[in-house]
């Protein structure tokens, strides 16, 4: 491709609205345009890095058994409303209604225009397993689109979507397209890992995050510093083991704690550490308030709280409800006298002698407090955030954490959708069953940001060579001289012939400006011909490592064919 006939408009400053490298620097070099919040067009050069990291995931889908075909990103609302979701996914999904005045959904994703189709098609467990995927357009309605590709309202992803008549054949292909999308996030030169998540507004169980380490990411990773132990912080279990103090019980005691209200202020105006304070929450579980109690120096995570009582949704109480159900304030609350709601804690608490709680009477704590004798628990259970430090889940080592980015995620769905939607086959007995789904997505525009994210230096992009846009980038120095234009049209035609990819420079530019864009844009290796182009001598640059070379034409070739094989 010569560089005079695309479109590759660089930028010199940094736009003010980018606030991460691989949004300032997909929009420096050309690759993205915005049009409005959260919604993009790719230029030439973005499109050729889509299309090569499509092409990758669509090798290793094929090499796991799945099947391509494409859906449509207009969804009808009954669907929806057939599985429940129309009702509770939230404002993300796009909604609109035609001329008719009947209701459609942008396609956020496609569980129920798969499930309708297969259910129509598929009749015997004879068609079973089968596995379906898709690269297409979505739309969620972020409330706060940023980072640029990382989080917008339009997006490009593959999702993918398998079908079974046992847990066995699920659990063998959810394995097959893990090990899949573990390849396609490598072959793409992430450094990733691969962590338990939770399913969200997905549904299922078993699921697992692909995630890129990124100090950007917006979620935390807990992993292990030992083993290859990972999760999603939300959902990595605490196995600490908490010792109970042999310490005689004191007598309970109402204290005047006034204007302290935060585990902070109460343990250090009482000079007790904040472990044997109690922090009480009050959250409303679906229909019912339930009083949440956590050691103070532990933070309630609300998925846990969710899974435990297998609930739809799960949110703390505001002020307000706090005062109209337990009567206190916010800061002041405590599970002593506690009737009308019922309680359950961490099993940190269980471990808690002489220790402190609110006392639901503002300014005032209680102290020397011990949990059965004067408060009782409904149940205990792992209700805490696990921390840096404690022991990994699976024994061994202690956890770290680590931020990253989301860019693929595998779930076991279950039945979720086929017994909303009647989706079922006829066994080996012609009993109608419901089939058993998984469901597979792959974020592939965001994968392009998050390689961005991880390979750049100062001077601009560096891309891994097996999804840059082009292998190599061909640069004359001046075209207006007769010598260095033959030469570069001739090695450009050579190349071409070769089965190189390659950008030519031939812009009638400043040799700083081109050198500029070259790096800004980042292929893998840089030719320049130059003042050397007489002796039939070229320039070689290796974009990740800054390695110079001068090499003939006549070794060129075969250079360039080794430099490869090892980038």
């Amino acid at each position: 491709m010569k560089q005079s006939m695309t479109l590759i408009p660089t930028l010199r400053e940094v736009p003010a609205d980018a606030d991460v490298k691989s949004h300032q620097l997909l929009l420096k070099a050309g690759f993205i345009r915005q049009n409005a919040s959260g919604i993009y067009s790719f230029l030439p050069l973005g499109k050729r890095v889509l299309q090569k990291i499509e092409s990758i995931v669509r090798e290793e889908m094929d090499g796991a058994g799945a099947v391509e075909l494409l859906m449509p990103a207009l969804q009808q609302a009954e669907l929806w409303q057939e599985s429940g979701r129309w009702y509770t996914y939230g404002p993300e999904l796009m909604r609109l209604r035609d001329r008719n005045d009947r209701e459609f959904a942008l396609g956020a994703t496609h569980e129920e225009v798969i499930t309708s189709l297969v259910r129509d098609e598929v009749k015997s467990y004879k068609k079973l397993p089968l596995t379906l995927y898709q690269i297409q357009t979505k739309f969620r309605d972020e409330k706060r689109p940023r980072f640029g590709l990382l989080r917008g309202r339009e997006f490009i992803m593959k999702d993918a979507y398998s079908f079974h008549s046992s847990q066995e054949s699920l659990d063998l292909i959810y394995d097959k397209l893990f090990q899949a999308y573990s390849n396609i996030f490598s072959r793409c030169g992430l450094n990733f890992r691969a962590v338990i998540a939770d399913s969200g507004a997905m549904g299922g169980k078993d699921t697992h995050e692909f995630m890129v380490l990124s100090e950007i990411g917006e979620d935390t990773i807990a992993y292990s510093d030992t083993s290859k132990y990972a999760a999603n912080i939300e959902m990595a279990p605490v196995n600490a083991d908490y010792v109970k103090s042999d310490e005689a019980l004191q007598g309970l005691e109402k204290v005047l704690t006034e204007n302290q209200k935060s585990i902070e202020d109460v343990s250090s105006f009482l000079n007790v550490s904040s472990e044997k304070c109690i922090k009480s929450l009050l959250f409303k579980v679906d229909d019912q308030f339930v009083l949440v109690l956590v050691r103070g120096d532990h933070e309630v995570n609300d998925i846990k709280l969710k899974n435990l009582f297998e609930a739809g949704s799960v949110e703390m109480a505001d002020p307000h409800e706090t005062k109209t159900v337990l009567s206190c304030p916010v800061g002041s609350l405590g599970p002593i006298g506690i009737q009308n709601v019922q309680i359950v804690a961490d099993q940190a608490i269980k471990a808690i002698v002489n220790g402190v709680c609110g006392a639901n009477e503002e300014h005032y704590h209680y102290v020397n407090v011990n949990p059965e004798r004067d408060f009782e628990v409904k149940q205990y259970a792992d209700l805490r955030f696990i921390k840096e430090g404690d022991i990994s889940p699976d024994g061994q080592g202690k956890i770290v954490f680590a931020k990253g980015i989301e860019v693929g995620h595998v779930f076991k769905l279950g039945t979720r959708y086929s017994e909303a939607m009647n989706a079922t086959y006829l066994d080996e007995n012609g009993k109608a069953q419901p089939m058993i789904m998984g469901c597979y997505g792959i974020g592939v525009s965001r994968t392009l940001a998050a390689v961005a994210e991880q390979f750049n230096d100062e001077n601009g992009l560096v891309w891994p060579a097996k999804i840059a846009p082009f292998d190599l980038h061909l640069i004359a120095i001046n075209m207006k001289d007769e010598i260095q234009s033959s030469f570069a049209s001739e090695l450009y035609d050579q190349l071409k012939q070769n089965r190189f990819d390659v950008l030519f420079d031939d812009r009638q530019e400043r040799p700083g400006v081109k050198f500029a864009d070259s790096d800004l844009i980042g292929l893998p290796i840089r030719i320049t011909v130059g003042k050397r182009a007489s002796e039939g001598i070229v320039e070689v640059k290796i974009r990740n490592t800054g390695e110079m070379l001068e090499v003939s034409k006549e070794e060129l070739m075969a250079t360039l064919t080794n430099l490869m094989k090892n980038l």
